[in-house]
């Protein structure tokens, strides 16, 4: 049974929503997709803290209007999905490479990452929000790291060589 006009009005409203609010939207499109590889496609994109919808291209094209997503997702043709999340964009896009690779059936198009168009094998290879954290944590402690060794080794030398010159006798009347 067809959607009526409210309805489709409202589905357009609710899609707008959620596509103001994501912080990252992927596109993708798919050919000939079982049930169950989109079952755990879904699974997958959840466990990564993301949303995935199949999405009418004329729905989408107007849900996107006034929003990031709005040259992204215009003159679409063919079947098209997106996924998108309001949390780690990075982790979406590694699930949706991988299971890319996994299962040539889906082909992933273009990502938008808070207004910016990028390619979504490029944010799939950048390091997780983890790793990053942990470099930037490492780059601030370096310094501090470094100066307490040069402090240490001052103290250190001096104790290396008034123990020779004890072993030395150089001390001795």
């Amino acid at each position: 049974m067809p959607l009526t006009k409210a309805e489709k009005q409202a589905r357009v409203e609710w899609l707008q929503g959620e596509l103001a609010a994501a912080k990252g939207i992927l596109l993708a499109s798919f050919d000939h997709l079982t049930v169950a590889q989109d079952f755990e496609l879904r699974k997958q994109i959840r466990a990564a803290g993301g949303k995935y919808r199949v999405i009418k291209n004329t729905i989408a094209e107007r849900a996107a209007r006034g929003t990031p997503a709005e040259g992204v997702l215009r003159d679409l043709r063919g079947v098209h999905s997106i996924a998108y999340t309001r949390g780690d964009v990075v982790a979406l896009a590694k699930t949706l490479r991988k299971y890319a690779k996994d299962n040539p059936a889906l082909a992933l198009k273009v990502g938008l990452v808070e207004g910016e168009v990028v390619a979504i094998d490029a944010l799939a290879a950048l390091p997780s929000r983890e790793e990053l954290l942990a470099k930037l944590l490492f780059l601030i402690q370096a310094p501090a790291q470094r100066l307490a060794t040069a402090i240490g080794a001052v103290g250190r030398n001096t104790a290396v060589v008034l123990d020779q010159a004890v072993q030395q006798k150089k001390f001795a009347e």
